[in-house]
């Protein structure tokens, strides 16, 4: 069953104390983080913590994730060659802007995994793409290796680079956005969307999170764990989605056994994308146990 990524948490790899409260919050992902959320004169001193806490703690069912720097910074080696030993669950890499830099994370991981006898694959690769050269090359990346399971997207960097000015409407980002939950629905990965910055606004938080669900995002950034309960919320179907799913795909099962196409539910007509729509509701909601 594909893991499910409603929520993906990001904590400070140098500071145990906050990894360790992560680690209780049931929230699907945990991302150490070793790129913005550490200063530089802490990048050894985090990714000692970052081993220390993979091998110490229980996660729960949390996926365990680190995000390096990103690669040409000069550190993103170090960072995966100190931390691989931990044997995170995957790796965020950040700033992608090319397939290349994705093969390169992947090829030594392979390597790391045929060295430690560790099953090939076993480990995951996200990409957040960031960059306007990154939302243009979104083709290439999106297909380039097997361990690539989902893409996110920066969408504060991502202005930065455009110089545009962020928005609480968000239509400066608003065709990166959807242009990343394209190429991950076209090459059957996750996507996971923006960070919602100010962790205080919770209405705002839940207004952008089933937002980006209904763009067809799976999860969200988050960056506070008083964001945890709300955005995995928004991810989940509800009762009312889940029941109406069943009956289009129940009644859809009759009429097919009756040798009829589309047909007509409380008042509508249902064809084959209400359906196949329907049936993801039915998947995500098998994915979080309420099917």
């Amino acid at each position: 069953m594909t893991r499910v990524r409603r929520a993906l948490l990001y904590m400070p790899g140098d500071d145990m104390r906050k990894i360790g409260k992560a680690a209780t919050l049931d929230v699907d992902c945990v991302c150490m983080d070793l790129e913005d959320g550490t200063a530089l004169n802490r990048k050894q001193a985090a990714r000692e913590t970052i081993v220390q806490a993979l091998r110490a703690l229980d996660f729960g069912r949390s996926e365990r994730l680190v995000r390096i720097n990103p690669v040409g910074s000069g550190m993103e080696a170090d960072d995966l060659a100190a931390t691989i030993d931990g044997r995170p669950d995957g790796y965020v890499l950040p700033k992608v802007e090319s397939a290349e830099e994705v093969e390169w994370l992947c090829w030594r991981l392979t390597g790391a995994e045929q060295a430690r006898g560790w099953p090939l694959g076993s480990t995951n690769v996200l990409a957040i793409v960031e960059t306007a050269r990154g939302i243009i090359n979104l083709r290439d990346i999106s297909g380039c290796d097997r361990r690539l399971v989902a893409l996110i997207f920066g969408a504060e960097d991502l202005a930065g680079d455009l110089g545009a000015t962020r928005t609480r409407e968000g239509w400066e980002v608003f065709y990166a956005r959807s242009t990343v939950v394209t190429h991950a629905a076209a090459f059957d990965l996750q996507a996971i969307d923006m960070v919602c910055v100010d962790f205080r606004d919770t209405e705002g938080l839940i207004r952008e999170s089933l937002e980006g669900a209904r763009m067809g995002f799976t999860g969200k950034q988050i960056i506070h764990p008083n964001q945890v309960e709300p955005v995995q919320a928004a991810f989940t179907p509800s009762d009312e989605a889940i029941a109406h799913a069943r009956r289009i795909v129940e009644a859809f099962e009759a009429h097919q056994a009756e040798g009829a196409g589309a047909f007509a539910l409380d008042g509508k007509m249902v064809d084959m994308p209400v359906v196949k729509a329907a049936q993801k509701v039915l998947e995500k909601a098998r994915a979080v146990g309420k099917v």
